[in-house]
């Protein structure tokens, strides 16, 4: 589908005529200062001729925004020497209309036309826009109208128009019913630069972005860096000083930011190839330095601008932003799964029809629990400019793009999206007025519907579309939809002696079917580690590093769970004499002490460590609450010590290695008061006595 881009083509005559005040560049008006005149009238044209190349259609120049910025060098020369010229004014205002500080249009568009409101065709046209800009969208309509009705080229700048007639209507109707949210400019990261493409760590508190803020490469030609990717943390509430990415990541091209993985290991970016073409790369976090970006399969990165990429959560798909192919470098959103992944094998990418407008669309992101999409578009019920859209998953398709409304969206360019798990906030790129200068990052905060006083404070992770949820805490669900439920296990794995960092594999089991269903690395540096386990499932967490004992966790999610997360530091010990484990994902059925088959994959754990150090003897030992008669709960634990015995030597464990015992209730790690405290005493553990 072809795309329109919305830059000015004007290749029209100008007819200028002194009305007001509009002091024109000519000789006669400049008698006492003629060599001042012949300056400034010299780097007017040099501007010019700059500014009508980039007015020509996209396809025909490299940059168009950078000829803009190079006439506004000439522009901004002649503008101290006459800043009364109404053809002055006003194109300075297009170069600012078509850069990352739109706002500045305003003040340069306005002058012109109070000067002369005839000074060029696209008068009208702008004074349009400048009213959109504002929210002044009647008047804008009126200025849209009057400009429809004097044009007369037969070309697809009319389709342009009518977009804009109707991103003021969608404005006021969005406007009308504004959402319940904050959009708050985050100073401490801003700069009079572009800041933008942000990417969230899933408990959101790391964030990754994109800025053209000064670096220790070489300035370009109007004296602008280029891009390169930022860090920050959370701390206290307050984000610390960006720097810049560790690792070989920045180079002196421009390098942006596209998307962390869900498990914070990995994210994708996007970087210029050889051709001058953006290209998908993808980098690797070991330990605290990324590794060198690897490039995608030709399928992936084709012969256009491939950029903007975004992981699904299961890691099959990837979905990007894409070039037309018909050359003219509007953008259509795109999707691959994954072939082959260790060979980096992706299948032939294809658009995704949903979300696809006759305008730009990207970048995308796709929250953590995999139901919403959220994608930012110059089409469908615009308000002008990039206005970012949500879709919800239902079954294999996507449905109907629904605008995030006022104040997410408003007249400027408003995209880029990035949520933490819990959806209640989020981060997005706008150059709105007010800001610091360019593209500005912006915290969103969902703060949900007008409600009346309960016990539980109620949330929406979309104000206007989505059913109420809990606000999340640690402790606590949190219910975010009913299609997005599942559970964020954060943590790190560190020495029980001394709280050193320890990197660990952890495996995530599905008790159930036994079958491994996610394996990772935490990180050597800091032993971090973060993951999503989807409602549904009863799951095993097993942590293992060389040199220590493993350790487990278990969750149970039933369907229709609400959303949680867990932060948890793993104390792992080393394999010596004394050191005791407890084995969580060990089951039996209530008073009885026969195995269920969701104890086997633990089970077997315990088998590999006992053949991998042959030398290992342990105790198993059996625990109970004081729920019932002490000889009773004595015996049952007995009873269940010596079933898992009996599961490792059916393994080849030799029995001389092995000892049960049941301790009945007489051990206690929690008070029995509490049902969380008696399910902590129920539990079965092992204990090298040599080694």
């Amino acid at each position: 589908m072809k795309k329109y881009i919305f830059l000015t083509i004007l290749s029209l005559t100008f007819g200028f005529f002194s009305i007001g005040q509009d002091v024109e560049f000519k000789a006669s008006n400049f008698k006492d200062n003629k060599e001042g005149f012949k300056k400034a009238k010299a780097e007017l044209e040099a501007g010019t001729e700059l500014w009508e190349v980039g007015n020509q259609a996209i396809f025909m120049v490299k940059d168009p925004e950078l000829n803009y910025k190079k006439a506004l060098q000439h522009f901004k020369k002649a503008y101290q020497f006459n800043p009364k010229s109404a053809e002055l004014n006003f194109k300075i205002g297009v170069c600012y209309a078509h850069s990352s500080e739109k706002a500045k249009c305003l003040k340069y568009f306005e002058d012109a036309y109070k000067l002369n409101p005839n000074v060029h065709p696209f008068m009208n046209y702008y004074m349009g826009y400048t009213k959109q800009l504002k929210g002044d969208y009647k008047k804008a309509i009126t200025f849209y109208d009057n400009f429809i009705s004097e044009y007369r080229k037969a070309d697809n700048f009319a389709k342009f128009v009518k977009q804009r007639k109707k991103e003021c209507v969608n404005a006021i109707k969005l406007e009308d019913d504004p959402k319940r949210v904050w959009v708050d400019n985050i100073e401490e990261l801003n700069t009079e630069y572009n800041d933008f493409a942000p990417s969230v760590s899933m408990d959101g508190e790391e964030l990754v972005f994109t800025s053209n803020r000064p670096n220790n490469h070489k300035p370009n030609e109007v004296g602008e860096y280029d891009d390169d990717i930022y860090v920050t943390t959370l701390v206290d509430g307050k984000w610390q000083k960006a720097k810049p990415i560790n690792g070989n990541i920045n180079t002196e091209k421009n390098d942006i930011s596209n998307n962390i993985s869900f498990n914070g290991t990995s994210m994708l970016i996007s970087q210029i190839n050889k051709d001058g073409n953006y290209d998908i790369y993808e980098t690797f976090l070991k330990g605290d330095r990324w590794t060198d970006p690897v490039n995608f399969s030709p399928n992936i990165n084709y012969k256009a601008n491939d950029t903007y990429a975004c992981y699904d959560p299961g890691n099959v798909y990837i979905y990007y932003a894409r070039d037309n192919a018909n050359g003219n470098r509007g953008y259509d959103i795109y999707i691959s799964g994954v072939m082959n992944r260790p060979q980096r094998k992706y299948g032939t990418p294809r658009p995704v029809s949903e979300i696809s407008s006759p305008f730009n669309d990207g970048p995308v992101y796709i929250h953590p629990s995999g139901k919403y999409l959220y994608f930012a578009s110059e089409g469908f019920n615009s308000m002008g400019g990039y206005d970012i859209f949500m879709c919800k998953k239902e079954g294999s398709k996507w449905s109907k793009p629904i605008n995030l409304g006022y104040p997410i969206n408003t007249p400027y360019d408003d995209f880029f999206f990035a949520a933490t798990a819990n959806g209640k906030y989020a981060y997005i790129t706008s150059n709105r007025a007010g800001g610091k200068g360019g593209y500005d990052l912006y915290k969103v905060t969902f703060w949900g519907p007008e409600k009346t006083p309960a016990t539980i404070v109620e949330d929406y992770l979309l104000a206007s579309i989505a059913k109420p949820i809990n606000d999340p805490q640690i402790e606590q669900a949190v219910k975010v939809t009913q299609a997005a439920n599942f559970t964020v296990f954060k943590g790190k794995t560190i020495d029980a002696l001394t709280k050193k960092p320890v990197e660990a594999i952890i495996d995530i089991t599905d008790n159930k079917s036994g079958k491994i269903i996610e394996s990772f690395t935490t990180n050597s540096a800091t032993g971090k580690f973060l993951i999503s386990l989807p409602s549904g499932g009863n799951y095993g967490i097993a942590v293992k590093a060389d040199g220590y004992l493993f350790h487990s966790e278990n969750f149970d999610i039933p369907v229709g769970s609400a959303y949680n997360m867990v932060n948890k530091t793993i104390e792992l010990k080393n394999i010596k004499v004394g050191s005791k484990i407890a084995l969580r994902n060990i089951f039996f059925d209530t008073g009885k002490s026969v195995l269920r088959p969701e104890s086997n994959a633990e089970l077997d754990r315990l088998v590999k460590l006992l053949k991998d150090v042959s030398s290992l003897k342990i105790e198993l030992s059996g625990h109970t609450d004081n729920t019932g008669s002490a000889s009773g709960n004595e015996k049952l634990s007995q009873d269940r010590a010596n079933a898992v015995v009996a599961y490792l030597v059916s393994k080849g464990i030799s029995k001389n290695r092995l000892t049960a015992k049941g301790y009945g209730s007489s051990r206690p790690i929690a008070s029995n008061n509490t049902a969380e405290g008696r399910q902590q005493n129920r539990r079965t553990e092992f204990e090298i006595i040599a080694n």
